[in-house]
């Protein structure tokens, strides 16, 4: 592994992915593709370098944008095609981007319409030149639903050092099918893109999750030989009745996007080592490109609930002062951008904030005790409670709102001295940003408990309703 990170040193992601001559990109509808089919027709950029924004499915035809601009020295800001129309003007006007990708939409003011390939390109007619630092490469969201203009900035070097350490501990093999089952715009879809890109044989790419006919169908058709998940997948995929099955292909399974409930995991782990696949119970954040711990699998059951120990020339400490998690690795960002100003700048912290609490056990595993954040992981997405809270003052301006997160598995939305329909606050969540009404739960309080300078007390407000914190 350190002779192919030394020579990947020399190469751009793009070059790496070419160089995999096991690598086929295979179409759930039928088509079979290799890295040079899916460059096709020339892009048509309008510069040497710029900022496009790229709203990515997980259809061929979008892998195959995201391939092409991968072999350019453009930054790619990576977005969801389904957010909310007015997020996505808000966050163009603020960025100002010469190219958009986004099959959902067919004209866009202010550009020109190209045909290239099977998709719609949409290119600036006045773009705006601004500075890119030279180590800029990617773009993630900070949340994944509300379209924050706040992002992380990744350099290639953070996406090749990061997919060489999961390639260092998950068997990947030149022989394995995998299905591109969460989106690339998300830091573990990402991921499963770049490592099986660089060390797999056949990439899935596929718009069908777990609780449609069609993803099981594909899997009977393509014979996957591993699954990644967030929490919410495996819990759905326990109501499917997943374990009451066998499915001969499967050699591994992946499991990151938060912590998932210890008795679920148990079934899983058990399960797994009855039918010989390997479990990896892995953590990880954007702000560290994707992975910064994993669990063996033959530790699964002996170290139940932890996150494990840090992945290759990646390291862990615990702030003496707050107890939370600091990392620290090649992997680790190079700060926020939250404007076009930002673009310029590229600084690697000394070590990663992780906003969680964390303790270690005498054999050096991390187990995650908290959060500092007010961050909550729905489906594996991270959402912003604040602009949860400001979105909902934005379109019920009569009332105010406090949003809790509860273990990641609801939000909490507060009323306060104000009488709203429940239905009112789900409609406006689901419309805007696809939070399911499922995962919501609507209270209404007359005070709110306030700290001693003045903030609202969210540990107080939650006791006060009996939430579990």
């Amino acid at each position: 592994m350190e002779e192919m990170i030394a020579a990947a040193s020399m190469d751009g992601l793009y070059d790496l992915i070419t160089k995999n001559k096991h690598l086929r990109y295979l179409d759930v509808n039928g088509m079979e593709y290799t890295a040079l089919d899916l460059l096709g027709e020339e892009l048509p950029l309008p510069n040497e370098r710029g900022l496009a924004f790229l709203y990515l499915d997980n259809s061929v035809t979008a892998v195959s944008a995201l391939v092409n601009f991968l072999k350019e020295k453009w930054v790619l800001a990576l977005l969801s095609p389904k957010l909310d129309g007015a997020f996505k003007e808000q966050l163009e006007a603020l960025y100002c981007p010469a190219i958009i990708y986004d099959h959902t939409r067919s004209d866009k003011s202010g550009y020109e319409k190209y045909k290239w390939q099977k998709a719609t390109l949409f290119v600036s007619r006045k773009p705006k030149p601004y500075l890119l630092h030279q180590d800029l490469k990617i773009l993630l969201s900070t949340s994944g639903s509300t379209g924050s203009p706040k992002f992380v900035k990744l350099s290639e070097k953070n996406l090749i050092q990061n997919a060489y350490a999961i390639l260092d501990y998950l068997p990947i093999k030149a022989t394995d099918v995998t299905p591109l089952n969460l989106p690339l715009y998300y830091s573990y879809g990402l991921s499963i893109f770049t490592t099986n890109a660089i060390a797999g044989a056949k990439l899935v790419c596929t718009n069908s999750d777990v609780m449609q006919k069609e993803f099981w169908n594909e899997w009977d058709r393509f014979q996957y030989t591993s699954l990644a998940g967030v929490p919410y997948i495996y819990e759905m995929l326990m109501r499917l009745g997943f374990l009451k099955k066998q499915y001969p292909s499967l050699r591994y399974l992946t499991q990151a996007g938060g912590k998932l409930n210890k008795n679920l995991l148990e079934q899983y782990a058990l399960y797994a080592a009855e039918n010989g696949i390997d479990y990896y119970v892995m953590y990880g954040q954007t702000e560290a490109t994707a992975r910064m711990a994993f669990l063996p699998p033959e530790k699964l059951l002996d170290k139940l609930g932890a996150i494990g120990k840090p992945i290759k020339n990646g390291t862990f400490h615990l702030d003496e002062a707050t107890g939370e998690l600091l990392y620290a690795g090649p992997n680790v960002h190079g700060g926020y951008a939250n404007g076009p100003k930002d673009l310029a700048h590229f600084e690697q912290p000394e070590y990663l904030r992780t906003g969680d609490l964390a303790m270690r056990d005498d054999e050096g595993f991390y187990y995650i005790t908290g959060r500092m954040k007010r961050i909550v992981k729905l489906f594996g997405i991270r959402i912003n409670l604040d602009e949860i809270e400001q979105l909902l003052k934005n379109n019920f301006s009569q009332a105010n709102f406090i949003c809790l997160g509860v273990e990641d598995k609801y939000i909490v939305v507060v009323c306060v001295k104000h009488e709203m329909a429940d239905e009112a606050i789900k409609e406006v969540l689901h419309k805007k940003v696809h939070i399911h009404p499922n995962v919501l739960k609507i209270y209404s309080i007359n005070d709110v408990t306030l700290t001693a300078n003045g903030k609202i007390d969210y540990n107080a407000t939650g006791e006060l309703l009996g939430l579990p914190l």
